[in-house]
């Protein structure tokens, strides 16, 4: 607040309320586990609204939401890299013994718990579809 910064100030507060209201539902203290799925919700919440800005042309508002994903993304533990990313995935695969586009949800099934909270469940979606496909050509 004395730095002036309300942008950071504002999205500080309604992750802050957002935890609160979720500690009164569920009548105790939340796990670190829990405050990152908030946030990782309150991010995903984000990026589909740049996605109807940017289709409705006001960027602006999609410019104030990106900058509010990156405040979010900074209190919350280190993102997988690609490479890393892609590697599990693959040993996912591996173990769930996938050959083919409807094994998905088998892969997705291991890959979850393992990822939540350090990659979008949305890309993540859509890096298995890839790397499936690729590895059956």
């Amino acid at each position: 607040m004395k730095a002036s910064q309300g942008l950071k100030v504002s999205v500080l507060r309604m992750a802050k309320a957002a935890a609160k209201n979720k500690e009164i539902e569920k009548g105790k203290s939340l796990t670190d586990e829990e405050i990152v799925l908030i946030l990782s919700s309150m991010v995903k919440q984000r990026r589909e609204s740049v996605e109807q800005y940017t289709k409705a042309g006001r960027r602006d508002l999609a410019a104030k939401e990106t900058e509010e994903i990156s405040i979010l993304q900074s209190y919350m533990p280190r993102q997988l890299g690609r490479e890393e990313l892609d590697g599990m995935i693959l040993d996912a695969i591996r173990e769930s013994s996938a050959k083919d586009m409807r094994d998905i949800g088998k892969v997705m099934r291991i890959l979850m718990p393992k990822i939540k909270g350090v990659a979008d469940g949305t890309y993540v979606n859509e890096r298995v579809k890839e790397l499936m496909d690729r590895d059956r050509e």
